[in-house]
Formats: C-alpha cells, sequence, structure tokens
C-alpha cells in the first residue's frame, strides 16, 4: 500500500533555513520513506530570489528558446529542463521579486537527504519537485527536477508481461509518478509544500549510495523528437544557423532526406552516392533548408549556386 502524508504546519521557509530540518519536525521518518520538496521551498531556502519580473530573469536562466506562442515563451533552461519562462515563479513572494529554480536540484536533494540521514537516522530518498506542462496534454503535474537516493527510472526493456510478450521499451519514470502523487496531497494553495510517500521502499537506495539524480530523466539536446514549437523549427530551418541544428537531433537516413525533398519539390532530380545525397533542378535554397532540418549540409558548392551536377549534401558532424 502507498501512502502520502503532506501536514500542514510548514512555516514560511527564508534564505538560510535548514530544510532537513523542517521535514525531520513535521514527520516521524521510517527507512525507505521518500520526501518530496516543492522547488519553490528549496529555491527560498537557497537564496534564489530576486527583484523584478519573470521577463526581466528569463534570459539568464535560458540555454535556447523551444516555442513561443502569444505570451508564453517555454525554453530549455539550464538544467536542460523545458518548462514555460524557465520555471521562473512569481507567486506567493513579496511582490515585485520571483523564484528561480534551484541552481543544481540534484545537489540540493542529495544535502537534504544527507542531512536527514545525521538527524534522524532514516535512511530516506527525496525528490524536488516542480510544476510542469505536457505536450498534448491540458493541464499541468509535478514532476521531479532532482532526487538523491532514488532510482528514478525503472528499466522493463526484456522484461515479459503475462502473455509472454517482451517489453522493449517501457521505462516508468517512477520520480515523476511520486511527484504526481506528492502533490495530490499537498494542493496548490494549501501551504503544504512537503510530502512523505510511503510504501515504495524498493525504489530507495543504501545509504551513500545517491542514484542518478533527476537529470537522468532529462533527454539530451537532439534525442527529442519535438526539440522546437512547430513554428519555432520552421524559422530556425529557414534561418539555418549551425548553432541551432543540434536541437533538430541526429542526422537522418538518405531515405528520409529523399523523400522530404520529393515532398516539397516533387520537380528536383534526388540520387543517393554511397553516404551523399545529390540534388539537381527545384530550388536550392528550399533544398538546404530542408537538408539543415534533417541534419544534413551541403559540401563543395554552396547552396545558393548548384553546379551542372547538382548540390551534394552529407550528414552534418555532430
Amino acid at each position: 500500500m502507498i501512502t502520502v502524508d503532506a501536514p500542514d504546519g510548514a512555516p514560511e521557509v527564508g534564505p538560510g533555513d535548514d530544510l532537513a530540518s523542517l521535514v525531520a519536525e513535521l514527520f516521524d521518518l521510517a527507512d525507505g520513506d521518500i520526501v518530496t520538496v516543492t522547488s519553490k521551498v528549496v529555491s527560498k531556502a537557497e537564496g534564489r530570489t530576486r527583484p523584478g519580473t519573470r521577463e526581466d530573469a528569463l534570459p539568464d536562466e535560458t540555454r535556447r528558446v523551444v516555442a513561443r506562442r502569444g505570451p508564453t515563451t517555454i525554453v530549455r533552461t539550464r538544467h536542460g529542463l523545458t518548462l514555460a519562462a524557465a520555471g521562473i515563479d512569481a507567486s506567493n513572494v513579496a511582490p515585485g521579486t520571483v523564484v528561480l529554480l534551484p541552481a543544481d536540484p540534484d545537489a540540493s536533494a542529495r544535502a537534504i537527504r544527507e542531512s536527514l540521514l545525521a538527524l534522524t537516522g532514516r535512511n530516506v530518498g527525496v525528490l524536488v519537485t516542480d510544476t510542469a506542462g505536457r505536450a498534448w496534454r491540458e493541464g499541468q503535474t509535478d514532476i521531479a527536477i532532482g532526487a538523491a537516493g532514488l532510482r528514478v527510472l525503472v528499466d522493463l526493456a526484456g522484461s515479459f508481461d503475462a502473455h509472454g510478450n517482451e517489453l522493449a521499451v517501457t521505462a516508468p519514470a517512477v520520480a515523476d509518478e511520486l511527484a504526481g502523487a506528492a502533490e495530490l496531497a499537498q494542493g496548490k494553495l494549501a501551504a503544504r509544500p512537503i510530502a512523505v510517500v510511503r510504501g515504495r521502499d524498493d525504489l530507495v537506495l543504501p545509504p551513500g549510495e545517491q542514484g542518478t539524480g533527476a537529470a537522468a530523466l532529462v533527454r539530451p539536446d537532439g534525442a527529442d523528437l519535438f526539440g522546437y514549437g512547430a513554428r519555432e523549427a520552421v524559422v530556425r530551418a529557414l534561418r539555418g544557423d549551425a548553432e541551432d541544428q543540434a536541437a533538430f537531433g541526429a542526422p537522418a537516413d538518405p531515405d528520409e532526406l529523399t523523400a522530404a525533398i520529393v515532398a516539397v519539390l516533387p520537380d528536383a532530380s534526388v540520387g543517393s552516392d554511397g553516404d551523399s545525397v545529390v540534388v539537381s533542378g527545384g530550388d536550392a535554397r528550399t533544398t538546404a533548408r530542408l537538408a539543415f532540418a534533417f541534419g544534413w549540409r551541403p559540401v563543395g558548392t554552396p547552396d545558393d549556386a548548384p553546379d551542372a551536377d547538382g548540390v551534394r549534401f552529407r550528414p552534418a558532424t555532430p
């Protein structure tokens, strides 16, 4: 049985406050418990507040813009997280002040875990959580952005179901599932920023083993199929800046590139020559921008001045 406890009574947290002591006062911890703490509380304790607006703080917290739609800007943060406004929050803080995400959420989780072991003698897992939206889904849910002493993924690949079917890519993100379960008990407006999940001690690692951290849940840039929003992807491909290419992912195979060029430029002639694709006819600039989005680049001939044999493309070097 899994239980979640998120009691009332947590005080307002400020810079320098000891979160481990606060947890120990609120809970009678047991070995195998999983403590979840909202990122806002962690950030306040670590002094991660600053004057100004979210717009003021956004550039320093942004690695690159993923998508813009009206007033909403979704970015990839310095942590690798993809969040609206880089997770910067202007709620439950003094007017004219915003809260940034913890500088290193995994390190924050490790510090809380080690302090709890020293204070209580209990071996627990710790999650730092934050709220995020999801592609294709309305609403938000809490996810784990920091973790310590906990398995964050359970890789079931190679296991078999009750019918004998082998699982190929099943890997539940249990840290995110725990964060969502904790948020059900915490609520958004109830001033209960800390919760304890009990009943999944199988996920908690022995003392001294911190695990991969929640960073293991972040796909590398370019490994995600949605590195840019639909509109932003068009702009980035047309601009063709080499610094933007990584988010489009590893180079596609020649057949994928060929199919894309034929779909957009049916009058073009496309042929494969070993590790290269040669294109003649059609609009050379459009061809080059399609190739850019698929991780290929022109070689030997400028993309806007094809020779009689057409333009040759090869996969871009990562």
